[in-house]
């Protein structure tokens, strides 16, 4: 006789991570239940809920495991009051709480004090329920067409024909792609050294941010050209560029994070659960149309 199939609630199932996972458990044959703010069609082994944090749908009594690829202080506060059974949590965080911390922007410095509650609170909720919650947190993630990164690259390089950096631009990067954190999503569900623990997840290769930005609008056709100004001509078009109503999201921490290192050590997760993200090798099918 078969074993039942395992069962996963999953918030974020339309983001960018969370598309991928619900994929990979499909395929593996989980009974799925995600939850979206929108009515889906329903698809084989995956039931849509529909209803978000603040108006949540009915949801099952138990399932194995719950899933959260979207916002960490969001789920971290429904989590804290909810009712479900569930003995394993797997929930995605960011980098960003060690990147951010010190930021020289008020809004930066927020969103990392914000990620580390939401980490201490699904630990704390974990605990006092005797159930297992590992935390995962994404370097800078590329692959769906949807990121705030590579994809607004592409985006502002097809329709001007040009992207501009700094000559210093050259802090060093690790994009990972979505597939690989939805593989390691997966895989830490059955990894009991990962109890309690969060995770660095970078991609498999480190790249400066120049070279980033190249192989990027290397995979578009036609393709865009790089230009590399000095420091204080790169300062004066981004505020020419501010001026015309663009750019506006360009903070000057975000300049100058550019020149920084944001590098994060795979290892404890290679170690614990085998993680293997590929090298940085974008193609047009991970970009906006």
């Amino acid at each position: 006789m078969s074993s039942q199939p395992r069962s996963a609630l999953v918030f974020g199932g339309t983001g960018q991570i969370g598309a991928a996972l619900l994929a990979r458990l499909r395929a593996a044959g989980w009974r799925i239940f995600a939850v979206s703010r929108q009515s889906r069609q329903e698809q084989e082994h995956l039931h849509w809920l529909r209803g978000e944090f603040d108006a949540m749908p009915e949801l099952p009594d138990r399932v194995d495991v719950i899933f959260s690829t979207g916002p960490l202080d969001r789920f971290s506060r429904w989590y804290a009051d909810a009712r479900i059974s569930c003995p394993r949590v797997v929930a995605f965080g960011s980098t960003s709480i060690e990147t951010k911390h010190a930021s020289v922007d008020d809004g930066e410095r927020d969103l990392a004090g914000r990620l580390r509650d939401a980490e201490a609170r699904v630990f704390a909720t974990a605990r006092a329920r005797d159930a297992r919650a590992t935390l995962l947190r994404p370097t800078l993630v590329y692959g769906a067409g949807s990121d705030q990164t590579l994809s607004r690259i592409a985006s502002m390089a097809r329709r001007s024909g040009f992207f501009v950096l700094p000559a210093n631009a050259r802090g060093r990067r690790q994009p990972v792609h979505v597939a690989d954190l939805a593989a390691a999503a997966h895989a830490v569900v059955d990894a009991p050294a990962t109890h309690g623990l969060a995770y660095a997840l970078p991609g498999g290769e480190t790249v400066v941010y120049r070279e980033m930005v190249r192989r990027t609008l290397a995979a578009l056709r036609p393709t865009p050209r790089l230009i590399v100004l000095p420091s204080p001509l790169f300062a004066i078009a981004v505020r020419m560029a501010r001026a015309g109503g663009r750019l506006q999201g360009l903070t000057g921490a975000a300049v100058a994070r550019m020149r920084e290192d944001l590098v994060f050590d795979a290892g404890p997760a290679q170690r614990d659960f085998g993680y293997a993200p590929r090298d940085f090798r974008p193609d047009a099918g991970m970009l906006p149309p």
